[in-house]
């Protein structure tokens, strides 16, 4: 049974612009590697956030496309590795759950 609504955590950026979704979350929402998830992004330090589609891997995570974190950087110079992120999952549209 894949997500089937919004979930929000806190995770710190990696290496690699990868995120880490948490291990409960995966249990108790039976969240599948091969399901496409609406991802939102927030930065604590700045303004804005940015939704991208993405798939989580194998290991619980999510790989942040170069794109998102640099229009959410905006004019900031700098690695956002280390920083604090807000992260909500949604299920794709078109995957039973409401569209986002």
């Amino acid at each position: 049974m894949p997500l089937t609504e919004s979930v929000m955590f806190k995770a710190v950026l990696q290496r690699g612009n990868k995120v880490q979704v948490p291990r409960l979350l995966r249990w108790q929402y039976r969240m599948e590697p091969d399901q496409v998830l609406g991802v939102e992004v927030r930065v604590e330090e700045f303004f804005g956030d940015e939704r991208f589609l993405g798939r989580m891997r194998k290991d619980g995570r999510l790989t942040v496309p170069r794109l998102i974190l640099r229009l959410l950087r905006g004019d900031e110079v700098g690695n956002l590795q280390g920083c604090v992120l807000e992260v909500t999952l949604e299920p794709a549209e078109g995957q039973g759950g409401k569209p986002g």
